[in-house]
Parts: C-alpha cells; structure tokens; sequence
C-alpha cells in the first residue's frame, strides 16, 4: 500500500470518527435537553453538558479537517 493510499485511509477513519461523535453529540443533547424541560423546566442544566462537550467535539472536528497535521507530525 502507497503511502497516498495510508493517508487516505487515515483521513477517512479520521472523518468517520468525528462523524460518529458529531452524531452521538447531538442524539446525547437531544434526550438530555427533552428530560430538562420535561423535568425542570425553569433550570436549563442542559447547557452545561453542551458546553462541556463542546471543546473535545471541537479539537476532534480540528483534527479530522488535518489542522493539527502541524502540531502532530503526520
């Protein structure tokens, strides 16, 4: 295998993955945020976790889209 093709391959598995914690991400929040206001209403604790999340969901997007192709050496 080519070291095009390693590349390629790395770069899809990178996708897919951020793909699948894009997806989680937003399934989690979905049913995190329908028991908030089914629940408490007047206290949107949901915000939290979405906050939270958010920086991972953010360095995986970077690392997915080969922004820290610099900072990793590959």
């Amino acid at each position: 295998m080519t070291a095009r093709n390693e590349n390629h391959d790395r770069d899809r598995r990178w996708l897919r993955g951020f793909v699948n914690h894009l997806t989680g991400y937003f399934a989690v929040i979905l049913v995190l945020a329908v028991l908030n206001f089914i629940f408490t209403p007047d206290d949107p604790w949901v915000i939290a976790p979405m906050v939270g999340w958010s920086p991972a969901l953010a360095i995986h997007a970077a690392f997915a889209m080969g922004l820290m192709e610099p900072f990793t050496g590959k």
